[in-house]
């Protein structure tokens, strides 16, 4: 009787494992999964100011981001194989290394960024749909946005602001409380939405300047000096910098390779991320160069170029064309927002109260707190340096990546008791002091300590790009030290 409710305790119907049946992702889903991932307005401005507005070779612009993705491919590997081998989402698996009540906690620490997060990319997410509502006002009549209520601003919103944040919020609410089958769905939907949309995009913008965009790429294959000494430190950057990139989305990664059908379909998916890479960095790039030749035949006074998709769109005097491509963007940002916040959120809640919550009643709390930071986000949040604090908690993720990967293929030779990983009895496996390994939670916080101080040591700062990596190598030692005693 004991032992079923400690079950109850640690249970819930979105936790426990995936009945085979059900694991129906392949690989052309994660490609579709890591398409959604970079397929953002700060990839698309970070993928063409590494390559356009930095004075750096192409290939090894080139070079650095397929390292950095190839690490990613490696970690994402190695963290998603337990998941999809034992069907269940990060959080659970979690308890085999921190404790059953350890888990608990310490995944709140993805939770809090991840709803965070979630506030602030609604925000802006949020923003396209009031463009799109000012775009249509204009248009059925173009001094209907003088009239007073739309001048009467409360927390930095006017009256379409807030009905664009509202519709922002809960549509995606509706959309992400579905479930995991109508998730797949819209990820795959999005990225190839998404592809389509920069390839139209770009064929419009090479349409009448194909020669000079092909002239200008041209220019920007120079291979010469390659294997000089100088280079070694920029490729190192670079990687750095994709790696940290994707790194948010590589701890919680298992809450979604648990629904991949096998680990050859695992592998090969998350090796579509390389070939994600180079296509969005070639139609990126490629679009770059295109708007930068029309806007300075049009003699626009341009200072530097664009890389972001926002200001291109800004630029070029076509409502037609603003439409389309924020329409591209909300796809691009909700899809980014279900993977990257909304789903891990969600599944760190519904570990802390197994018996208490929903796929509906945690989107719901979600949304909540997604709200409040939202429409504080401008007027407060964003004023009082919070984001620094953010990337602290985020400090915790890298300590916490080396201690799973150590503790579940080093120590425990990747071998896992289902039974006990829903089980709150004293004696069983992974409940250790109270539900909580002592011995782990020691290693995080000295992981913690090396990564966080890249944040807060100036003198470490040129470090940041390479926390999480820090911090998962001292504390996968440090545990590997302490549980193989």
């Amino acid at each position: 009787m004991i032992h079923e409710n400690g079950n109850i305790e640690l249970k819930n119907w979105e936790l426990v494992s995936v009945n085979p049946s059900d694991k129906k992702w392949d690989w052309t889903d994660l490609f579709c999964f890591w398409g959604n991932n970079i397929q953002t307005i700060i990839g698309f401005s970070l993928i063409t100011s590494l390559y356009l507005v930095y004075s750096l070779n192409f290939l090894v612009v080139l070079f650095g981001c397929l390292i950095g993705s190839f690490f990613v491919y490696i970690f994402a590997n190695l963290i998603g194989k337990p998941s999809q081998r034992h069907g269940i989402p990060f959080p659970v698996f979690l308890r085999i290394s921190m404790g059953i009540n350890g888990a608990r906690y310490v995944s709140l620490f993805r939770g809090l960024v991840g709803i965070f997060m979630f506030g602030v990319q609604t925000y802006f997410l949020s923003k396209s749909f009031s463009y799109l509502i000012r775009i249509s006002f204009h248009l059925f009549d173009h001094t209907i946005l003088n009239q007073d209520i739309f001048l009467i601003f409360y927390l930095g919103l006017n009256a379409i602001d807030w009905t664009a944040f509202v519709f922002a919020i809960l549509l995606q609410f509706f959309l992400f409380s579905r479930g995991h089958s109508f998730n797949k769905l819209f990820i795959n939907f999005s990225a190839m939405f998404v592809y389509f949309g920069l390839s139209f995009f770009l064929i419009i913008i090479i349409s009448e300047n194909y020669i000079a965009v092909y002239q200008s790429f041209k220019d920007l294959l120079i291979f010469e000096n390659f294997f000089s000494k100088e280079n070694i430190i920029p490729i190192i950057t670079i990687a750095g910098t994709i790696f940290a990139y994707f790194s948010i989305v590589i701890l919680n990664f298992g809450d979604f390779s648990r629904y991949v059908k096998n680990e050859k379909n695992l592998n090969l998916g998350n090796l579509s991320l390389i070939l994600n890479l180079i296509i969005f960095s070639l139609f990126s790039v490629l679009i770059v160069i295109g708007t930068d030749l029309i806007f300075n035949k049009n003699l626009q006074n341009i200072d530097q170029i664009l890389t972001n998709p926002t200001d291109i769109i800004g630029k070029f005097d076509n409502i037609s064309i603003t439409i389309i491509v924020l329409f591209f963007i909300l796809f691009a940002s909700a899809s980014t927002n279900l993977i990257a916040n909304y789903v891990p959120s969600q599944n760190t809640l519904l570990n802390f109260f197994p018996r208490n919550l929903n796929l509906k009643s945690s989107g719901i709390i979600i949304l909540i707190f997604g709200f409040l930071i939202g429409i504080f986000w401008v007027p407060v949040l964003s004023q009082i340096g919070i984001l620094s604090f953010v990337d602290t908690i985020g400090a915790f993720f890298g300590p916490i990546f080396g201690i799973v990967i150590v503790d579940y293929y080093l120590i425990k030779k990747g071998k896992l008791n289902n039974k006990d990983i829903f089980s709150s009895v004293p004696n069983s496996s992974y409940y250790y002091s109270n539900g909580w390994h002592i011995k782990a939670i020691y290693s995080l916080f000295i992981g913690f300590i090396f990564s966080a101080s890249t944040i807060w040591n100036v003198d470490l700062s040129f470090l940041q790009s390479f926390s999480w990596l820090i911090g998962a190598l001292m504390s996968s030692i440090t545990y590997y030290l302490l549980a193989n005693r």
